[in-house]
């Protein structure tokens, strides 16, 4: 260790480096007037009459906050009544909101993997299930995208007595569909539990309810009983954040 050494320099070089190779980001307010390309609006919510009349009425009757994490003070009948009517939309078993879509795969993956499980992983997936496969303590194994042959076998040669499997749904980049029938068929032969990001799909594939509620895994699961799971992010679909960008 060397006294007197300054302890930003590294940041100022790294921060330096990054606006050297054109990769410095500044925040700047979006400006009026434009055809919006870019937002997590993707079915144009945001300014929906109806979403803006509810968000008013509930900051109303519950205030402006929580008052606390869902599972200290958190959790109102307004909470228990979206998880409700969520879980329903989607055919899902039961629901779960959590405060963003970034939470909700950190807390999804972290909670069905662990030490002695291995996860599978397809190498374009969300930021957010790539630091939740790093909190996991999980072996992780990165897949070509798409690739269910390669998802199979890693399923088959594992040595861990658990496993799982996660993908997006639809996605965000290229926009192309995860070969879920594939995925499913193979997490059930060889006793895994698939999970599936939904936040490009919810809304907008499967009569809204996502890409799980289309054949061949609809027919073959209808609630998603296990071992499949489905996770959806449901905030872009009423034009909130749910994590950072790709």
């Amino acid at each position: 260790m060397t006294a007197g050494r300054d302890p930003l320099a590294r940041l100022r070089d790294a921060a330096g480096r990054r606006a050297a190779a054109g990769l410095r980001r500044t925040l700047r307010p979006r400006p009026d007037g434009l055809t919006d390309l870019a937002s997590n609006d993707y079915l144009g919510l945001s300014g929906d009459p109806r979403l803006v009349e509810g968000a008013v009425a509930a900051a109303r009757e519950w205030g402006t906050g929580s008052t606390g994490s869902r599972l200290v003070t958190g959790t109102t009948r307004l909470h228990a009544e979206l998880d409700r009517r969520l879980a329903a939309f989607t055919g899902s078993a039961a629901g779960l909101v959590f405060s963003s879509g970034f939470l909700a795969n950190l807390g999804a993956v972290t909670a069905l993997a662990g030490p002695d499980t291995l996860v599978v992983s397809d190498q374009v997936n969300h930021a957010s299930i790539v630091d939740a496969c790093r909190l996991s303590r999980s072996r992780v194994v990165i897949v070509p995208h798409r690739d269910a042959a390669a998802a199979e076998r890693a399923l088959a040669e594992r040595e861990e007595d658990h496993a799982l499997v996660v993908t997006d749904a639809v996605f965000s980049v290229d926009g192309d569909l995860a070969p879920l029938g594939a995925l499913h068929a193979a997490a059930r032969a060889h006793g895994a539990l698939l999970v599936v990001d939904e936040a490009h799909a919810l809304g907008v594939v499967g009569e809204g309810a996502g890409a799980p509620r289309t054949p061949p895994v609809s027919r073959e699961s209808p609630t998603w009983s296990s071992p499949s799971r489905c996770r959806s992010r449901w905030r872009r679909r009423a034009g909130r954040s749910s994590g950072p960008p790709r």
